[in-house]
């Protein structure tokens, strides 16, 4: 699948709001980013979009830190990939075991914010 399929699915103005924000300070990063990430990777075959995703929302927690920001927009992307929020939920606390409890809290609290926001039900 091509970036731009990918980015139809996931969020189609990404593009736009990656250059917005960065293209000014590094030139082309937007582009760059786009077709690394969605055409390289997320558009490759032998493994489906939302799985994908739930194993980018798995990583992103797992890493800890200050991925809130990049958690939540994969959080948004899992969804348009076709996951339910409770199906989030559970791949977050499932890295509780392998990232350690503050690790999944964190992505718990940043999950359970993001659908707050949105007006989710986390349980669905």
């Amino acid at each position: 699948m091509k970036a731009e399929d990918v980015l139809s699915i996931l969020n189609p103005e990404l593009q736009k709001r990656l250059a917005a924000k960065y293209d000014a300070a590094v030139p082309g990063m937007s582009e760059s980013v786009v077709d690394w990430a969605y055409g390289m990777h997320y558009g490759r075959e032998g493994v489906d979009l939302k799985t994908r995703q739930l194993c980018s929302i798995a990583a992103l927690t797992a890493m800890g830190g200050h991925t809130g920001p990049q958690l939540a927009m994969n959080i948004e992307h899992t969804l348009n990939a076709g996951a339910r929020p409770s199906e989030i939920l559970e791949i977050i606390w499932q890295m509780a075991v392998y990232a350690g409890v503050p690790a999944a809290l964190n992505g718990l609290n940043t999950a359970l914010a993001y659908f707050e926001e949105k007006g989710l039900d986390p349980r669905s």
